[in-house]
Parts: structure tokens; C-alpha cells; sequence
């Protein structure tokens, strides 16, 4: 913490005297009055705390998150941050995901400057502004949410951390800081989102609200932002990774908070996306909802990136104008985790590979509809709208035009590191991608921070774990009505026209296939990187991944799996090291050795 003080001490003297165009006289100080007297200059500063929210999607060197989990083999696999990830040669010094963002710097930055704004708009002699209370109320709220959401994203990456709750006094003693239990900070998190939604619910455009334009869900926190912040952090403090004995987030308590999360939103208008698009515009209600533009609304998205997902360019194809790199390959493990379209696995997920390489799948003997000579027929179509795979039409207008990944085809597989525009898997990534979008017209979709299918899987989780697949569990939300866990999945899967899971499912056979299915329907969203690690299986997902080599012979196609092996599926990678600089400095402030185990 002695090095975020700091830079945050000499950064707000900078920024917000004469970098920040915020009508202050650069004379070294900070005139807060200045700021809180003017309506402008408050919400200039209210930006500031927002604009700490790290865009998903293509931030690790315009690279998917997914290329560092078992979801894809990036095409850049011999280059910088993906081969040092890949060949394991992190280190607390350098590591090569906090290499382009030091998130533990980033966010508590952030929060500075939550806990800062939180201060100051409560100073009558600093806030001397005639604001509007109904607006100032939810200015307050949105950042009490927001400097909880930035406490949720060290949590998720290098679990037990000090709480900022308040600005640091200068001198501040940094032999009194600690690394707060689990639980503690999973309280501080929910209970921040609890003081915010005791505020007032506003109106149609001022205050904390349930509603937020289209435009605004890119930037202004709602009341089902706080809600699916809960529901987040409470999950987590159940899991595996981060779950302490003793403590109260047990599955049982996380499945009723999970549930009110899900009734409350549920309540207030949100509903998963089921708009049949029309042939020519999308597959399904799915996919369409991935490549929607900027500016539409539907009832599923609680918050979204700011910015295109641009498949196209960092995650295209070698025959779509202006594409860099083919990016975030698609491995087959993710393929596989497809069902077929009547609902049934295609491996055996209590084992679903027979060797560490995983080029010797373990088939599902009660899957009747795959064929391994023709593995892409017949699949959940959540599958058609995530990956371009050998054969698939590349546009929806016309089927003349197939992607061709077969070996020495016009999208052919590489095993030649040195070409990165190439996939490495013999897939492309679909999700996010309009098939139309190039460098001539970029229209792809935007990722969701959260969204009300995972408020689903999330309350499917919690309810499995704690009561199993089929007991009813309750909420307080008026109205609402008791659910299952597999009902829970069920809504999901609707969606897209999948079979439900069946009743009686054992609570392991059940959690197999949650797993799945949260494993399918988020994919390439962010999820499964963190799923993987509180889950605890690292070693078995991520040690290695393979892909699907294809080869031509006349009219027919010979398949053969191929594997990457990676360097970073031991238990160290469970959590992202401290800066060890940091952690020297902490260390003889405290007494206290701060690093996370392995590092």
C-alpha cells in the first residue's frame, strides 16, 4: 500500500491541477472547492472514479482474456506476453498479466479517488454547489457501488486485501494495514451495495436508478449493477479458492443472496434476450445479442464495455480486410464442451480426457448423435455463434462463401509461430463478430460486464451446491417465486432452444454439468479464467490445451487432435502475485509477509 499511497498523493496534485482541464490554476494545490462549487467540475471528478472501470475484452495487449485460460491458444504464442505466459516465466517482478496493468495500483487508485468524492460532496465547506439532492444522492450511491466493485476486482485476482474505506492521512502508519480475511471484505463489498440500495430509487434520469439508457449502461451504475455485484462476491466467498471455514458465506447463505439478486432484477423489467432475429441478421436470439451495436437496449444487459470487441481486427481471419491477427483461437477443449443439440455431453465430464495432452477424449457412450467424422453436426447452437469452424459459411446472406481451416486452405492452421494471422487451433473466434465487419465497417458487439444470465448461473451454482439440483429455494423479493437450481440452468438453455437437464440429476452429476453449461454459455466473456482458479481445477484445465488439425484427402477430411502444453497450471497460479517491491516495503511496515502462496 506505500507505493498506491503515493502515486496517488503526487498523481491528484497533477491531474487535477493542470492536466485535467478542470479550470484550476496550476499552482501545485488541490482547490477541491474550486471542483465541489461547480456543477461541471463535479461531474468531470465524479468521471474520474468511473473511469477506472477496465473495459473487458481485448485489454492484455488487445488480446481476450480467454488466451490465458483453457477457452483459446492465442495466435501470438511466440510473442511477448502470451509466450512468457505460456511458458511460464511469471514472476512477482514481472508478470506478464499486470505487464500492460498493474490492477493492484490500478483499482486502488480508484477507490482513492471513490473514497475522495465520497468525502468532499459530503463537506459543506468543500461542496458549496446547490445540487439537486435527488442527483447528489445518487452520485453518492453509484460510488459507493463503484468503489465496492473495484474492491470485487482485487478480491477475484489476489484474494485476501486491505480495505480502503476512507482517504489516507498524510503521514499514514502502514504498520496498522493488513490483508482482511476473506469475509471481511466480501462484507464490506455486500454491504456497500446495501447502503447504496437503501438510497432513493430516483427517477427516469437522475439518481440511483434501476433505469439507464443504452447509451448510459456504458458508463452510469444501476441498481442491478449492485445487485449483480453481490451476487459476484458472494459466490466467490463460497468457493473453493476462497471459501475459510467458519465463515457465514456458506452455499446455503450465498444461494438466498444469489436468489434476491436474481428476484430483484427479474423484478424490475430484466430478462434474458429471446428477439428471433431475422435469417440474413443472426442464427439466433443468442448470437444476435452478441453483435448488437452501440446505442441498442434490450432487457438483458446490466452493464457493457465501452468500446467494439473488434473480433475482426485482433481476433480475424486472414481473409477478412484489415485483420492483424487471428488472436483468441477457439481450443477444442471449449469446442467439445458443446452438447450435442439433443442435450447430451459429448465427453464423459467426470473425465473428459484420457491423457494430460487431452488428444485422447473420453466420449460420453450415452451420446448417440456425434460422429466424429463430422464432429461440428448437430451441436448446441450456442456453438454456431461462438466459433468459425471448417466448413461453416462465413456470412449469413450467402452460403457460397465457407471458412475453410483444413491444412494449406485460405484460413488454414499454422504451426508456424512466426505467422500470427493464422489460427493455431483450427478455429476463429464468432462471438462478439457481425460476419459483415472489416476495417471498411467495424459494427461487432460489445462484451457485458455482467448480465441477468449469469445472475442465473450464479443462483444455480449457490442452490446446487448448498440443496441440490431440485429442492426450491425462496427469496424475500415480493412476488417472486421459489426456484431450482436445474430450473435455473433450464431458463438458460431455453433460450437457445437446448432440452432441459433432467430431474433427479445427483448433486455431482448436477455440478458437472453446471460447470458446463456456465463454461458454454459465458464463454469468452472473462468468466472462466477466474471459474477455473476459486473452482480449484487449474491443474486439470489448464496445464494444457489442444486444437483440431484437418487434413484434405479429396472429398473427405481427416481429423487429428493436437495439443499446447502451458506452464501455468500449477497451484501459483491460483492468484496473481503482489509487486514484490510492494511486498518488501509491506513486509517491514508490518511484520507481515503479504505475498500469495508460490510467488
Amino acid at each position: 500500500m506505500i507505493k498506491i499511497f503515493y502515486t496517488i498523493i503526487a498523481f491528484v496534485a497533477l491531474s487535477l491541477t493542470g492536466c485535467a482541464n478542470l479550470d484550476i490554476e496550476p499552482d501545485g494545490r488541490v482547490n477541491y472547492q474550486a471542483i465541489f462549487g461547480k456543477y461541471r467540475l463535479t461531474v468531470n471528478y465524479l468521471n474520474t472514479c468511473r473511469k477506472y472501470l477496465i473495459d473487458p475484452g481485448l485489454t492484455y495487449n488487445n488480446t481476450f482474456l480467454a488466451s490465458f485460460c483453457d477457452e483459446a491458444q492465442d495466435a501470438s504464442d511466440n510473442e511477448g506476453t502470451l509466450k512468457d505466459w505460456y511458458d511460464g516465466f511469471g514472476s512477482a517482478a514481472s508478470f506478464p498479466l499486470t505487464a500492460e496493468t498493474d490492477f493492484w495500483t490500478h483499482y486502488y487508485n480508484g477507490i482513492y479517488y471513490c473514497n475522495n468524492f465520497l468525502s468532499l460532496i459530503n463537506d459543506p465547506e468543500v461542496a458549496t454547489y446547490d445540487y439537486e439532492p435527488l442527483e447528489k444522492t445518487g452520485w453518492i450511491a453509484e460510488i459507493t457501488v463503484l468503489r465496492a466493485y473495484y474492491h470485487l476486482q482485487l478480491l477475484k485476482r489476489y484474494g485476501r486485501i486491505p480495505i480502503m474505506d476512507h482517504v489516507y492521512d498524510i503521514p499514514h502508519d502502514f504498520s496498522k494495514d493488513k490483508r482482511e480475511s476473506i469475509e471481511a471484505c466480501v462484507d464490506f463489498i455486500i454491504g456497500s451495495c446495501d447502503e447504496a440500495l437503501a438510497s432513493d430509487e430516483g427517477n427516469e434520469s437522475i439518481g440511483f436508478r434501476w433505469d439507464v439508457s443504452a447509451s448510459e449502461r456504458k458508463t452510469v451504475l444501476s441498481r442491478a449493477f449492485a445487485w449483480a455485484v453481490k451476487s459476484q462476491a458472494a459466490l466467490f466467498a463460497a468457493s473453493p479458492l476462497f471459501y475459510e471455514d467458519g465463515s457465514k458465506y456458506t452455499w446455503d447463505y450465498v444461494a438466498t443472496i444469489c436468489k434476491e439478486a436474481l428476484d430483484q432484477c427479474l423484478a424490475h423489467g430484466y430478462a434474458l434476450y429471446n428477439t428471433v432475429p431475422a435469417a440474413t441478421a443472426a442464427l439466433s436470439p443468442y448470437d444476435y445479442y452478441f453483435m448488437t451495436v452501440y446505442g441498442t437496449w434490450d432487457k438483458e444487459t446490466i452493464f457493457e464495455s465501452s468500446a467494439e470487441a473488434k473480433v475482426w481486427q485482433y481476433a480475424g481471419m486472414p481473409t477478412t480486410t484489415g485483420a492483424s491477427k487471428a488472436g483468441s483461437c477457439p481450443t477444442q477443449e471449449l469446442v467439445d464442451a458443446y452438447e450435442t443439440k439433443d442435450g447430451v455431453p459429448v465427453l464423459n465430464l467426470a473425465k473428459p480426457y484420457l491423457d494430460d495432452a487431452h488428444t485422447q477424449p473420453n466420449y460420453n457412450t450415452a451420446n448417440t448423435l456425434y460422429n466424429k467424422n463430422n464432429p461440428y453436426l448437430n451441436r448446441d447452437p450456442r456453438f454456431y455463434s461462438t466459433v468459425y469452424y471448417n466448413g461453416c459459411n462465413r456470412y449469413l446472406t450467402e452460403s457460397t462463401t465457407k471458412v475453410n481451416t483444413y491444412v494449406g486452405a485460405d484460413c488454414g492452421i499454422s504451426n508456424d509461430v512466426t505467422v500470427r494471422r493464422y489460427t493455431r487451433t483450427g478455429y476463429y473466434l464468432r462471438k462478439f463478430n457481425n460476419p459483415a465487419s472489416s476495417s471498411v465497417s467495424g459494427t461487432d458487439g460489445y462484451m457485458p460486464v455482467f448480465r441477468l444470465a449469469e445472475l442465473y448461473l450464479n443462483f444455480a451454482e449457490a442452490a446446487g451446491e448448498s440443496v441440490g439440483a431440485d429442492t426450491p429455494v425462496s427469496s424475500t423479493v415480493a412476488g417472486s417465486a421459489a426456484m431450482t437450481a436445474r430450473e435455473a440452468v433450464n431458463a438458460v438453455r431455453a433460450r437457445v432452444g437446448m432440452p432441459g437437464l433432467p430431474t433427479g440429476l445427483d448433486k455431482t452429476t448436477f455440478i458437472q454439468r453446471y460447470r458446463n453449461e456456465r463454461r458454454v454459455e459465458l464463454a469468452f466473456e472473462e468468466h472462466r479464467f477466474f471459474d477455473v482458479r476459486r473452482w480449484k481445477i487449474l491443474s486439470e484445465t489448464d496445464s494444457a490445451v489442444s486444437g483440431m488439425k484437418i487434413t484434405k484427402n479429396g472429398a473427405n477430411y481427416t481429423y487429428e487432435r493436437i495439443s499446447f502444453p502451458r506452464q501455468t497450471g500449477a497451484d501459483r497460479y491460483l492468484l496473481f502475485p503482489l509487486e514484490q517491491s510492494e511486498v518488501n516495503k509491506m513486509t517491514q511496515a508490518t511484520g507481515v509477509d503479504w505475498q500469495n502462496p508460490g510467488w
